[in-house]
């Protein structure tokens, strides 16, 4: 227990030092500003795109900022977010650290589900393998201390499956919890539709191995040790909490359906016989208008138009540990092959293979923030090779838990810019990823703090892609792109993320200029003569 406190710890400093740090990134003030909304107008009208839970465990940090929304503002939801954090009165940095630390802790929360659903597979050991992958996981240490809803999602899901594994033992107690789960994923972000069937094929292995075994706690409800029964019991709780979600948000559920939305045929038009409120069918059709849209790509140094199907799996290979690779790959392996864990597999690979299949069909290749699940499962699965007990099996599994763990402490406190040492690490993420991966908007105020320290009074020109405001930080700067390019002296600040879709132009004045300096591996500081 002492190495799991010290690992969480070491999590929570991690994730709490990248939130104190961090500008907003692009999405956070979009979920701060309705958020907000949630809390004094009890409308939602705002961000319809996602339902309302992942908002609501924000607001839960929000409501000890006293915010209030101006009556009289009337701007679209990226407006909304500006005016609540720089334009209320109050510091953007306490709230937004306000927002992040409900996000904060539940990723702590999870890393107690991916200890205990590693210990149930493979005892202690297994369990702490699993849990030190999870703390020092760049990709969760990112996110999860960010206000935004990857983690929260995925980390539902991960805990429903979990208690489905349980349920084979309990199911009357831990079936309905993994309703909960479920329920609360789909009511964080509707990319965990994908995860239904799997969760209900689970329900049905769980409930027959649950009959083999029998539940000593189930001679009243053994109606709940059939498939069917079982099925409707949890996906009637999961349907339960995403109602009670906007609910949540306004009992009367009121609902203008927003402008625009697009029309709907073939297996999309099954969006309609979903059996949740009328905003979350307009929000999966507010998705289908945003997978339809053309979505530009960086991978591996060529920007391209559109999407590619493997970009996922490339990009977690870039993004994840070497030591997790080899450990989570090995422990799935080990899960196949060895008998007595082969029963598991279905909880521990499946669901991150169909989930991971699923989000490679999206349009949209911008970040690995889609499949921050992997991570999760990975470390689950990693728990499989010390399944041998074996002396080697442990010092194979230290060793490489130990090389992850260094490879994250490398990193930090950039952990949005991570890479592995396979792909030269955080410093050259940015020659092969870019938004979310490299540049999310983060660095604005280490910038601000990196002017006034090393070049005070110097003129400042800055092409900056993000959500902040670079004057609420003390940026005093032009926009090159405005002006005739011999104006254009002195320092050229360029966001990484908008370096690599440079046209003609902002090309020209990059190229001719002199690379001096950096910011967080994401932004770089040129000089124009």
């Amino acid at each position: 227990m002492l190495v799991v406190v010290a690992l969480l710890a070491e999590l929570a400093v991690a994730m709490i030092t990248t939130a104190v740090e961090q500008s907003p990134t692009i999405d956070e003030p979009v979920y701060v500003g309705t958020a907000v909304v949630y809390l004094e107008q009890h409308s939602l009208r705002y961000n319809p795109e996602h339902p309302p839970l992942g908002k609501l465990i924000i607001a839960t940090g929000l409501a000890f900022a006293d915010v209030h929304l101006d009556p009289a503002f009337a701007g679209d939801q990226s407006q909304l977010g500006r005016h609540v954090l720089y334009e209320s009165g109050h510091d953007p940095a306490r709230l937004l650290l306000l927002a992040r630390l409900p996000v904060i802790v539940l990723t702590l929360l999870f890393g107690l589900v991916v200890f205990l659903f590693a210990r149930e597979l493979t005892g202690p050991a297994g369990g702490l393998v699993a849990l030190a992958l999870y703390a020092f996981s760049p990709d969760v240490i990112a996110n999860g201390a960010l206000a935004t809803l990857d983690v929260p999602v995925a980390g539902f899901v991960l805990t429903s499956v979990w208690l489905l594994w349980r349920a084979r033992r309990r199911p009357v107690l831990h079936l309905p919890l993994s309703g909960l789960a479920l329920g609360a994923a789909l009511a964080t972000k509707m990319s965990a539709l994908a995860a239904v069937p799997v969760v209900l094929l689970l329900v049905v292995l769980s409930v027959r191995q649950a009959r083999r075994t029998g539940d000593p706690g189930a001679s009243r409800t053994s109606w709940l040790l059939r498939p069917l029964p079982a099925l409707a019991a949890v996906a009637l709780t999961a349907v339960a909490v995403v109602w009670i979600s906007y609910l949540a948000v306004d009992p009367r559920l009121r609902w203008d359906p927003p402008s625009g939305l697009p029309a709907v045929h073939g297996l999309r038009a099954l969006v309609d016989w979903l059996p949740f409120p009328a905003p979350y069918r307009d929000g999966v059709r507010v998705q289908f208008g945003f997978e339809d849209q053309v979505w530009g790509g960086f991978l591996f140094g060529r920007h391209y138009f559109g999407s590619l199907w493997y970009y996922l799996p490339a990009a977690l290979l870039v993004k994840t540990p070497l030591g997790t690779l080899a450990l989570g790959l090995a422990g799935a392996v080990v899960t196949v092959a060895v008998p007595r864990l082969r029963r598991s597999a279905p909880y521990v690979v499946l669901p991150a293979a169909v989930l991971l299949a699923a989000a490679m069909t999206s349009h949209r290749d911008l970040g690995v923030r889609y499949a921050v699940f992997v991570p999760m499962f990975l470390a689950v699965a990693a728990a499989g090779v010390v399944a041998p007990r074996r002396r080697w099996a442990y010092v194979a599994a230290a060793a490489l838990a130990g090389f992850a763990a260094i490879s994250s402490l490398w990193t930090f406190p950039y952990y949005l810019p991570y890479s592995n040492e396979a792909f030269g690490g955080p410093v050259e993420t940015h020659l092969r990823l870019h938004d979310s991966n490299v540049d999310w908007g983060q660095d604005l105020g280490r910038l601000a703090e990196r002017l006034r320290q090393r070049y005070p009074g110097e003129r400042i020109w800055l092409v900056y892609k993000g959500s902040g405001v670079p004057s609420a930080y003390g940026i005093d700067a032009g926009d090159p792109l405005t002006v005739p390019p011999e104006r254009v002296r002195g320092l050229l600040v360029v966001s990484d993320s908008a370096a690599v879709r440079a046209d003609g132009r902002l090309r020209a004045l990059i190229d001719g200029s002199t690379p001096i300096d950096e910011v967080g591996h994401a932004i770089s500081i040129n000089r124009r003569p």
